[in-house]
């Protein structure tokens, strides 16, 4: 009889030891009594086509990628989702039995069921959404807000020119403010996202001004650590109802888990006290 081969998959980026999907993997396999194994994998720009192509010989069935790697490994993949496509990014690849390589992008995903499981009454259609940033992680948030039916979508980004790449991709739906202006998009917005690495540890601070949020916006940031980012402090001051990032990437976690390893985790307060740990 020849023994089955331990499924493993993981994460590429660099740098990746910051992960926390490593534990939140490790946590969903011992619950649900599988054996495989997530590993993280530092892999620079040079090497990340011959890593990539070499991971399904060493009995690999799919792998995350973070950043750098979103965009090529797009590139490098044989088949992709229409949402992956309309990204521009893969962030969660699937290894086929027949060879392919299978580019999915569930952040955009995980975003939305991050919102709707805060407990908030989240209604996408109330109004408009503001967005700082127009880097991957907007793209994918921008994509899932249109998706389910926000009227109408601020944006605003450091370099301009980013924010109208996105309007020429996602079209009319999105409105540009200048990143000096930035803080006036808010007076209108019913939901306010953070995509930008600004409040994050290590990063400089957030600046835009913050007294134009309206109360009873629902405002989240997709920045994780710290957990409660100044931006957060400030609505939750404000009477804002507030979501943070966490969530986003314990359900983005989810599809891939299930095409790897065949069982639907669950995002509940376990997952989350892993993530954390």
């Amino acid at each position: 009889m020849t023994e089955q081969k331990i499924p493993l998959a993981g994460v590429i980026g660099t740098p990746v030891a910051h992960s926390k999907s490593p534990q939140l993997h490790r946590h969903w396999l011992n619950t649900h009594g599988i054996t495989g194994y997530y590993i993280p994998m530092d892999v620079s720009t040079d090497d990340f086509e011959t890593v990539l192509r070499t991971l399904p010989k060493a009995g690999f069935v799919g792998v995350n990628v973070t950043v750098p790697h979103k965009e090529t490994a797009l590139a490098l993949a044989d088949l992709a989702t229409d949402r992956a496509t309309l990204i521009g990014a893969a962030n969660t690849l699937i290894f086929r039995k027949d060879g392919k390589i299978h580019a999915d992008n569930t952040d955009g995903y995980g975003f939305i069921e991050n919102l709707k499981q805060s407990g908030l009454a989240w209604n996408p259609a109330s109004g408009p959404a503001a967005v700082l940033g127009a880097g991957g992680a907007a793209r994918a948030v921008v994509a899932s807000l249109l998706d389910a039916g926000v009227p109408e979508i601020l944006i605003s980004n450091r370099t301009r020119v980013r924010a109208e790449s996105l309007q020429s991709d996602f079209g009319k739906r999105l409105k540009i403010y200048d990143w000096v202006q930035a803080g006036n998009m808010l007076e209108d917005a019913t939901t306010v996202i953070n995509t930008t690495s600004l409040g994050m540890l290590g990063r400089p601070p957030l600046r835009v001004p913050l007294d134009g949020l309206r109360k009873g916006a629902v405002v989240t940031d997709l920045v994780y650590a710290p957990l409660k980012t100044r931006f957060l402090e400030v609505a939750e001051e404000m009477g804002c109802h507030t979501v943070d990032g966490l969530g986003m990437l314990l359900h983005q976690a989810v599809p891939g888990f299930e095409r790897w390893f065949g069982t639907r985790p669950e995002v509940d307060s376990a997952a989350r006290a892993a993530a954390l740990r």
